[in-house]
């Protein structure tokens, strides 16, 4: 089951992107909850009442100091940022990352979603799992010495390509 985040979630989703570090970024407890509070969707996947998984995926407009969603900010007016995903080791491979995608795509009116993956680090099974999604690469870029990211947007408008603000 697909459902928003709760106030009672934020331990659990924290255990989770811990766990799934470095593929997403570590983050305290307090953090993690800030960046939940500045969602405009903030899921979690739910088996047998565990969180099995969960994603946080942000308006255009918030305070947010991340080098990525600033990216993505100065370049596109109607766009969602996927902050982050993770799944519990025990449940990857099983479709929640794409039941969780669609979800989010269900519900935004968006024309963009965007998001980056690792490289350096490599991240190879979740540049393969973006691209069955549709997203495409717009730019990599070195976000701090020994990390280099793939921007990548996916087209939600029904009326064809969208066209960047700048």
């Amino acid at each position: 089951m697909i459902r928003d985040l709760r106030s009672t979630d934020v331990a659990s989703i924290w255990r989770i992107n811990q766990a799934n570090v470095p593929a997403v970024g570590e983050e305290t407890l307090e953090a993690l909850s800030d960046i939940a509070a500045l969602c405009s969707h903030a899921l979690v996947a739910e088996i047998e009442s565990e969180v099995a998984g969960f994603c946080l995926v942000l308006p255009p407009g918030v305070a947010y100091d991340s080098p990525n969603y600033r990216y993505f900010s100065e370049r596109y007016d109607d766009f969602i940022y996927l902050d982050r995903v993770a799944i519990v080791e025990g449940h990857r491979g099983r479709g929640i990352g794409a039941e969780l995608y669609r979800e989010v795509e269900r519900r935004t009116s968006a024309l963009l979603f965007t998001l980056e993956v690792n490289v350096v680090p490599p991240n190879d099974a979740s540049m393969r799992f973006h691209a069955r999604q549709g997203f495409v690469e717009v730019e990599q870029r070195e976000t701090r010495p020994g990390k280099i990211v793939s921007l990548m947007v996916k087209n939600l408008s029904r009326a064809g390509e969208y066209r960047n603000s700048t």
